[in-house]
C-alpha cells in the first residue's frame, strides 16, 4: 500500500462506505437543495427594489408614529398653547423651534401633535378605502369574467356608469347627504363622519381593480387546471375562490397598495374643500392644510408640515407598490 493511500485510508472511518455515483450526481445537479417557492423569488425580487425597501421602513416609521402619537408629543390635537398656563396669552403662529417642532398654528396648537394624530386618520381612510374597494372590485370581476353573457353585461354596465359620474362632485353630494337625509345617516353614517368618508369613497374605488379582475379571469378559465377543477367536480364558487382568485393575486395585491395612496390624496382634497372628515375634534392632513391657506402669507411653515407629510406617505406607497408589482410578474426571471 503506498504512502497516499495510507493516509487516505487513516482519516476515513473503517465503516464509511464510499459515496455513491447518485449522490454525486444529485449534489452536482444542485437536486438535493430545497427548490425556491414562488413566494421566496418574489421577495428576493422586491428585495433588490432599493427604493421600494427604503419606502417600507420610512412608511413603517411613519405609521408607528401616527398610531402611537401620545408617546411622541406631549400635547393633545386640540390643546391650547399658552405662555402661561392655565390663562396666559395664546401663543399663536409660532415658528418651529425647540420644545414645539413644527411650531403652532393660529388656533396656538401645535403642529407636530396635529400632523401624527391628523395622520391616523388619513392612514386609516387610504387603507381601509383600498382594502374595502379591492373586495368588491374583485367579487364584482371575478362573477363577471367567470359568468360571462347577461351577467357580465349587466356588472360592466354598472361598472361603467360609475365610472362616468364624476367623482368629486358626486363625493361632495354624497357627504352632505347625511345632514338631509335621515336614511342617509343610516347607511354612510354621521355627516362628516370617518365612516361616512371611507364608505362614500369606497362606493367609487372598485372599478378599476374589477374591470383588471374581470380581463384576467376571462383569460383564466379557460386554463388547463380549470378544466381539471371541473372533470373533479368542483363547484363554480371553489373554481373561482380557490383557483382563479388566488392565481389573481398578485395584481389585486399591487392595486390595493396603490389605492392606498389615491384614497389618502382623494381624503386630503376633500378634506382641503370642507367636505372631508369633520375639523374640529378631528385633525386630518387635509384640515390642517385648509386651515393653513389663511395663514400662508405669514406662516408658511403651517402648509409646509401636512403637505411634506402627504407627499412623503404617497411616494412611499407608489414605491411599494412598484416594487410588488415587479416582483409579483410572473415574467421576470432574475432573482
Amino acid at each position: 500500500m503506498t504512502e497516499v493511500q495510507q493516509t487516505i485510508g487513516a482519516g476515513m472511518p473503517a465503516s464509511a462506505p464510499p459515496p455513491s455515483s447518485d449522490a454525486l450526481s444529485t449534489g452536482a445537479l444542485g437536486l438535493g437543495e430545497k427548490p425556491a417557492t414562488p413566494a421566496r423569488l418574489a421577495w428576493r425580487r422586491f428585495r433588490r427594489h432599493k427604493l421600494a425597501m427604503l419606502s417600507v421602513v420610512v412608511l413603517l416609521v411613519v405609521t408607528i408614529m401616527c398610531i402611537f402619537a401620545p408617546l411622541f408629543t406631549k400635547y393633545p390635537p386640540t390643546f391650547q398653547i399658552r405662555q402661561s398656563y392655565p390663562k396666559g396669552p395664546l401663543l399663536k403662529n409660532l415658528s418651529p423651534r425647540s420644545g414645539y417642532w413644527f411650531g403652532t398654528n393660529a388656533k396656538a396648537r401645535d403642529m407636530w401633535s396635529n400632523v401624527l394624530y391628523g395622520g391616523r386618520i388619513s392612514l386609516a381612510v387610504g387603507l381601509t378605502v383600498a382594502l374595502a374597494s379591492s373586495l368588491i372590485g374583485t367579487v364584482v370581476g371575478v362573477l363577471a369574467g367567470f359568468y360571462g353573457k347577461w351577467i357580465d353585461n349587466l356588472l360592466m354596465r354598472v361598472t361603467d356608469l360609475f365610472l362616468a359620474i364624476p367623482f368629486l362632485v358626486s363625493a361632495i353630494i354624497l357627504s352632505e347627504l347625511p345632514a338631509n337625509q335621515p336614511w342617509a345617516e343610516s347607511l354612510f353614517g354621521k355627516p362628516h363622519s370617518l365612516r361616512s368618508i371611507i364608505t362614500i369613497m369606497a362606493l367609487f374605488f372598485w372599478m378599476p381593480v374589477a374591470r383588471i379582475i374581470r380581463g384576467m379571469v376571462l383569460s383564466l378559465k379557460e386554463k388547463e387546471f380549470v378544466e381539471a377543477a371541473r372533470a373533479a367536480g368542483a363547484s363554480n364558487y371553489r373554481i373561482m375562490f380557490r383557483h382563479l382568485v388566488p392565481n389573481c393575486t398578485g395584481q389585486i395585491i399591487v392595486n390595493t397598495t396603490l389605492s392606498v395612496a389615491a384614497a389618502i390624496l382623494t381624503e386630503t382634497a376633500l378634506s382641503f374643500l370642507g367636505y372631508g372628515v369633520d375639523k374640529v375634534f378631528t385633525p386630518t392632513w387635509g384640515n390642517l392644510l385648509s386651515d393653513a391657506q389663511e395663514s400662508l402669507g405669514y406662516a408658511a411653515w403651517l402648509m409646509w408640515f401636512p403637505a411634506a407629510a402627504v407627499i412623503i406617505v404617497v411616494l412611499c406607497v407608489n414605491f411599494i407598490g412598484d416594487g410588488l408589482r415587479d416582483a409579483l410578474d410572473p415574467k421576470q426571471l432574475s432573482v
